[in-house]
């Protein structure tokens, strides 16, 4: 029996105007039980985060110290960080891949388990949607308006997504989940 490839699933957190970056500044006071919850259901669905060298400092530096449950689940989990710049990590069960990203994760993707997640929606993300390979896009929209400086996507490259599911907290926050269309985004 073959085994089925692993999904890769995109995390994002924005506000109502598209400001993603640094996002416990506007997501920080919306992150209630029920935020929690399900953001470590999603966690324990995945065996395996990617992430680019930015996110692995800004992670490395603000999770691997944390001792609470969640925390425990992003420090056990096997990382995988692209990096061209970066050689070694002192983060626990981190590897370090350089070369051709798209090429590295639909290896990763081949080779079975639970799903691949990816937090947030930076360079990596972008370059493995412009390849086809991520399989679920979950963008959380938090009722705030921040004043975004950076789009989602860059300008001119447009990615047909289809609705695959919605969820509303109590607090205003929308989780809406998209399944891309397949093909590459123009």
């Amino acid at each position: 029996m073959t085994a089925q490839p692993r999904k890769l699933v995109v995390s994002a957190l924005t506000t109502v105007d598209g400001a993603h970056h640094n996002p416990m500044s506007f997501a920080g006071p919306y992150f209630d039980d029920a935020a929690a919850a399900r953001s470590m259901a999603d966690l324990e669905a995945c065996d395996a985060m990617l992430m680019g060298r930015n996110t692995y400092e800004y992670f490395a530096q603000g999770w691997s110290n944390a001792t609470d449950p969640y925390s425990r689940r992003i420090n056990d989990i096997v990382k995988y960080v692209f990096s061209s710049t970066l050689t070694t990590a002192a983060w626990s069960n981190t590897t370090v891949l350089p070369g051709d990203v798209a090429t590295t994760v639909a290896e990763l993707k081949q080779q079975g388990g639970g799903d691949l997640m990816i937090y947030g929606y930076g360079r990596l993300s972008q370059i493995l949607l412009e390849h086809g390979l991520v399989d679920k896009l979950k963008i959380a929209v938090f009722p705030v308006i921040a004043g975004a400086e950076t789009p989602l996507s860059r300008p001119g490259r447009n990615a047909p997504l289809r609705l695959a599911s919605t969820h509303t907290w109590t607090n205003g926050t929308v989780q809406l989940a998209y399944i891309p269309e397949g093909g590459t985004p123009r």
